[in-house]
């Protein structure tokens, strides 16, 4: 059974810092993209950052600079660091896994508040 557990989220106030974690099993982990997206109230689920299983990366052109994506295969995990952090960050992230070959084959965590307000 595929798992992946996000932890992190919380309310920070602007210009605070948060790091994202996501914990993934039952998949082999360096096999897969592993990315971040965010769902805020009232708006698509959108791309935040993905790496591949060859630490290529992207990032949504709103947080380049800001967030970091990074991983660790030893410990079937993905990060992201998210420093300067504005109010409209304010989302349900999900961490997000995807076959590096077969496409369709791909899972979603269960999503983690992050909540930006003074």
């Amino acid at each position: 059974q595929v798992q992946l557990v996000e932890s992190g989220g919380g309310l920070v106030q602007p210009g605070g810092s948060l790091r994202l974690s996501c914990e993934a099993s039952g998949i082999i982990f360096s096999s897969y993209t592993m990315g971040w997206y965010r769902q805020a109230p009232g708006k698509q689920r959108e791309l935040v950052a993905t790496i591949t299983n060859n630490a290529e990366i992207n990032y949504a052109d709103s947080v380049e600079g800001r967030f970091t994506i990074s991983r660790d295969n030893a410990k079937n995990s993905v990060f992201l660091q998210m420093n300067s952090l504005k109010p409209e960050n304010t989302a349900v992230y999900y961490c997000y896994a995807r076959h590096s070959i077969i496409s369709d084959r791909y899972y979603w965590g269960q999503g983690t508040q992050v909540t930006i307000s003074s």
